[in-house]
């Protein structure tokens, strides 16, 4: 008997010792199999805008993270009571489970039922494999021990709920609430959390969106569980169990307008901040972004239709950019007409920019270097440079021509003749002072002829210094970035570059705004202040085709370029008319998003710089007239009269024309009558007159002839 006692007591602390030492080794083991990093879980990145709203969302698993207090304690019930009735009385294991199940496997000679709590969900999802193994089933005992040991219960309830799987690409019981309720989890029913907590079984087969009727049923068996394990009264259970389904669905679709500036997003992401792609969609980042969404919505509809691009087929493409001219920040950007993720951008990409360098290459740096002012004449005549002879595209020429018309008019024999003067390395020296560095030496960089071309977001960049003052300032994409802990990451640099002076930029504003009021950018509508150049580059292979069209110009709050074009042009893919069709749609746009009511804004004159007056145009003048009168001490005298133009800056000159040549008499300014005192009345002169504009130091056409004749005494 004794030594059966002995034997008894032997055994016994045989096996505690053995327990003992197998939850030691558990609990050690725990320290190399848990690895805590794979508890940080995936998270969805939000841009969001300056005020905050949500325009979109990256991610790689749709999963928004909530905290364990703002979830209600009855959608953590009908967890706990489907998955784990028992959770918060065992310590990761549920024995009586195990033995149910390992009986149950027993009888039927392999593995059929699980008795994992909720902790060992937990440690298979992030630690383990789905296989049902011995092994496998090892590893998440000891996992699971340990993950207790390290979190309270509500953390690792909380760990579950947001890294669970419950359908149609929904990640956790947030962004599940946000799909199935559009609504917080904290504002789950009970029969919404029934219904939630029915998913991670069969997320496919108990869909609501696929399977009302067996999701209903299950939800119903859930919140039967609820009642049998003393969470609902049996009223409370048989009155939630009679609702109907209640689906108020929020798809998170990729919005195609979007997906140029959430490349770009992730690139300046990446170059800038050091965030990987990869961590950007995985990180749970909030990035707030200058993107109007309005803006780029109606810039991406208009994109989608074809009459606003000219092209011998469907195929012609297109690019926009917008930055607002105080921050540089991008409003709108569309790299093609049907862009795809991480595609072909053709806003970063360079084009051939024809005319619309010539502000930035030739008049901009002609009146920075003081050389020129906005009407000083050049020479607008057919000129060959060695081997180079450009032509004006109306081949007409004018002799002369101011910069103010020149621009306006687009000519390019006298933006050639003026970077001539200028010389090419100063028009270079500002173009690099703009941002744009380019390999070529000659003389076509004035007309935009270049070898690599200037992209649309690098024009956009550079006209922004006629917008601001003269200086240019590096677009960008995110504003700020903070991780999920509330931390920032990262803000823009606000730093500017002066390009030219303040009163060059209001010089070329002036003469922009011209150019969209009555020259080359006149085409299309928008009501409100604009200023702006437009360019085509010819395909000279084909008779009036085109190559490249361009609009890129500003207003008083933003600055933007449009190109259109083909990605390749040959002789069955070209443009059929030029720089008309991105003028107009550039003014489309604009107009169509309301941008600030900026069509009841004008641009403001700054401070310490000087106006820019208005063009003198003058006239032939045809109705002079002579008449000699007699006035006291003056003897005989001359008046003359004629309808003077509406400007009063207009000079009128008055000769005396003889068979070989003019003799100047004199002058007056705005008025429509001169006197000439003291005349002889037996040698009469034969007079003209000829407007003279003080601002270009020109001449016009003489009047017609006449000679006094004896009217009335004075």
């Amino acid at each position: 008997m004794r030594k059966k006692l002995l034997l008894s007591i032997s055994i016994l602390f045989f096996t505690f010792v053995l327990g003992l030492f197998g939850y030691l080794l558990i609990l050690s083991a725990g320290d190399y199999v848990v690895d805590e990093k794979k508890l940080v879980m995936d998270s969805a990145s939000k841009l969001v805008d300056e005020n905050g709203n949500v325009i979109t969302k990256l991610y790689l698993e749709n999963r928004d993270l909530v905290d364990i207090k703002n979830i209600p304690d009855h959608v953590q019930q009908a967890f706990i009571a489907v998955e784990d009735s028992r959770f918060y009385k065992h310590h990761g294991i549920d024995v009586k489970a195990i033995l149910r199940a390992l009986y149950k496997d027993i009888l039927a000679g392999g593995k059929v039922e699980g008795g994992s709590t909720i902790t060992q969900q937990l440690a298979k999802n992030v630690f383990l494999t789905s296989d049902k193994t011995w092994l496998r089933k090892t590893k998440e005992v000891i996992i699971s021990i340990n993950l207790e040991k390290k979190y309270s219960k509500q953390k690792l309830l909380e760990m579950y709920l947001n890294r669970i799987y419950l359908g149609h690409g929904a990640y956790g019981i947030q962004s599940a609430s946000k799909l199935y309720f559009n609504k917080d989890v904290s504002e789950l029913t009970i029969a919404e959390g029934a219904l939630l907590a029915a998913l991670p079984k069969a997320p496919s087969t108990y869909s609501p969106l696929v399977h009302a009727d067996k999701s209903i049923e299950r939800r119903n068996l859930i919140l039967s569980l609820m009642e049998s394990q003393g969470y609902l009264t049996p009223e409370e259970t048989v009155r939630y169990q009679g609702k109907t389904l209640t689906l108020d669905v929020h798809h998170h679709k990729k919005d195609p307008a979007l997906l140029t500036y959430i490349d770009m997003v992730l690139q300046e992401a990446k170059e800038v901040y050091s965030l990987s792609n990869e961590e950007l969609l995985r990180g749970g980042y909030t990035i707030t972004v200058p993107l109007n969404k309005h803006v780029q919505e109606t810039a991406y509809e208009l994109f989608q239709d074809s009459s606003y691009f000219p092209g011998t087929d469907e195929n012609a493409e297109g690019a926009f950019v917008l930055l607002d001219n105080k921050t540089g920040g991008v409003i709108s950007i569309l790299g093609g007409r049907k862009y795809v993720e991480k595609g072909l951008n053709r806003s970063i990409v360079k084009r051939q920019p024809g005319s619309t360098i010539k502000p930035l290459a030739v008049y901009g740096p002609a009146l920075d270097e003081r050389e020129f002012k906005p009407y000083s004449l050049l020479v607008d005549k057919k000129l060959a440079y060695g081997k180079y002879e450009p032509e004006n595209y109306n081949d007409i020429y004018k002799e002369e021509i101011s910069m103010y018309d020149a621009v306006i008019e687009s000519a390019n024999a006298p933006a050639v003749w003026t970077l001539n003067q200028l010389g090419i390395e100063t028009g270079k020296k500002y173009l690099g002072k703009s941002g744009i560095s380019i390999p070529d030496e000659g003389l076509s960089i004035a007309l935009g002829g270049l070898q690599q071309g200037i992209s649309p977001l690098d024009m956009a960049k550079a006209y922004r210094a006629f917008a601001a003052g003269g200086k240019i300032i590096k677009p960008h994409f995110i504003n700020k970035i903070i991780d999920r802990n509330g931390k920032v990451v990262g803000t823009v640099d606000y730093e500017e570059k002066e390009v030219f002076s303040k009163q060059t930029a209001w010089y070329m504003t002036r003469m922009l705004e011209a150019v969209v009021k009555s020259g080359t950018g006149r085409s299309g509508y928008y009501n409100g202040a604009l200023a702006g150049k437009t360019g085509t580059t010819n395909y000279p292979h084909k008779e009036g085709a085109a190559k490249d069209a361009w609009f890129v110009g500003f207003t008083p709050t933003v600055v933007g370029a449009l190109w259109m074009g083909y990605d390749s042009t040959d002789e069955e893919h070209y443009l059929k008319y030029g720089s008309s069709y991105s003028t107009k749609l550039f003014k489309e746009i604009l107009t169509k998003s309301n941008l600030s009511q900026q069509s009841l804004m004008a641009f403001t004159t700054p401070e310490d710089v000087e106006e820019l007056e208005a063009p003198i145009r003058i006239k032939e003048v045809t109705d002079l007239h002579a008449n000699l009168t007699f006035k006291p001490f003056g003897l005989f005298t001359i008046r003359l009269n004629w309808t003077p133009l509406e400007d009063r800056r207009v000079e009128y000159r008055i000769y005396e024309k003889s068979s070989t040549d003019l003799k100047y008499i004199g002058s007056v300014k705005g008025e429509g009558n001169y006197e000439i005192e003291n005349v002889n009345i037996f040698t009469l002169p034969t007079l003209c007159l000829i407007p003279y504009n003080p601002q270009t130091d020109q001449e016009g056409l003489e009047s017609n002839l006449v000679r006094p004749e004896f009217f009335s005494k004075h």
